[in-house]
């Protein structure tokens, strides 16, 4: 009996982790969602998110406490970098006038770099995580999941409120995505 209490404890302990690990996925999902995003990129996007917020507490799980006390605010302080440089570049984009996005969030490269700069906190997490005792894969898989799910959430509310912006959506979107990044740096 007590011990199904601390599992379900521990279960409620790492989806509230889980949670937070992917808040900013939903975020960023909203952000690139307002400017508006095709049904398959949305899938494809999460996809990738998702196996990002696999890798990198995994990776995190493996790198020891040692690392951890030397890279814990480096990695918050270089995911709200990237969060100020993307919001920044879609603000001046959408300001300029111009209708390409110089870092396009369908292309390779643009779904690697928004899937890293979400996903990166998690592995100062996974490094923290794997000084406890607890299921690597099952924690793993849950903030994978949960942070997939919460993106293509975040996708699709940003790209059914997009319909309503029009031409503003990339400018609110970039305003989303550069306040989060000052959020993780301040």
């Amino acid at each position: 009996m007590i011990e199904a209490g601390i599992e379900s404890g521990q279960m409620l302990t790492l989806f509230i982790i889980a949670l937070a690990l992917g808040m900013d996925a939903f975020s960023l999902g909203i952000g690139i969602g307002l400017r508006g995003i095709l049904f398959r990129d949305r899938i494809k996007l999460s996809a990738i998110i998702a196996l990002f917020h696999i890798l990198m507490p995994l990776m995190g799980m493996f790198t020891g406490k040692y690392v951890s006390s030397l890279l814990g605010n480096v990695t918050t302080a270089a995911a709200g970098g990237l969060l100020l440089l993307l919001g920044g570049h879609m603000i001046y984009s959408s300001l300029r006038g111009g209708n390409e996005l110089a870092i396009d969030p369908r292309s390779g490269f643009g779904v690697m770099l928004f899937a890293l700069s979400v996903s990166i906190d998690s592995f100062s997490t996974g490094i923290s995580l794997g000084m406890f005792a607890t299921d690597v894969i099952l924690t793993v898989l849950l903030i994978g999941f949960v942070g997939g799910l919460m993106s293509i959430i975040g996708l699709t509310i940003g790209t059914r409120i997009s319909a309503s912006l029009g031409e503003y959506g990339e400018a609110c979107g970039g305003v989303i995505l550069f306040t989060f990044g000052l959020l993780f740096i301040l």
